[in-house]
């Protein structure tokens, strides 16, 4: 059975760091790209971060770039994200995906595969 289990959300302090991880069953990272989505309150969800299984290049949109690192343990078969320097617009619920190509897009309806998502919440 193929599943995604997000984990690590919290609330943390603005300015504050959190890693999430994504743990991966039934199916193995090396041929799927993996991506990581939000979704807050009241807006649609977006892309936050993707790793290609190809060559392991990285993508993140301006919002959250030199915030956020994508990284992957093939050997634990899990995709992490290491979030800094927290805002209060971070706020949402997380979610991964795995794509059934190697490649990274923000094409949501391209991911097969969805976590049930793990609330990080940044306020003082």
């Amino acid at each position: 059975q193929v599943q995604l289990v997000e984990s690590g959300g919290a609330l943390v302090q603005p300015g504050g760091s959190l890693r999430l991880s994504c743990a991966a069953s039934g199916f193995t990272l090396d041929y799927y790209a993996i991506g990581w989505f939000r979704q807050a309150p009241g807006k649609e969800r977006e892309g936050v971060s993707c790793i290609s299984s190809s060559d392991g290049s990285t993508y993140y949109p301006d919002s959250v770039r030199g915030r956020f690192t994508i990284s992957r343990d093939i050997a634990k078969n899990t995709v992490y994200l290491q979030m800094n320097s927290l805002k209060p617009e971070d706020t949402a619920v997380y979610y991964c995906a795995a794509k059934g190509r190697p490649f990274c897009t923000w094409l949501q309806y391209e991911y097969y595969y969805w976590g049930q998502g793990t609330q990080v919440t940044v306020s003082s």
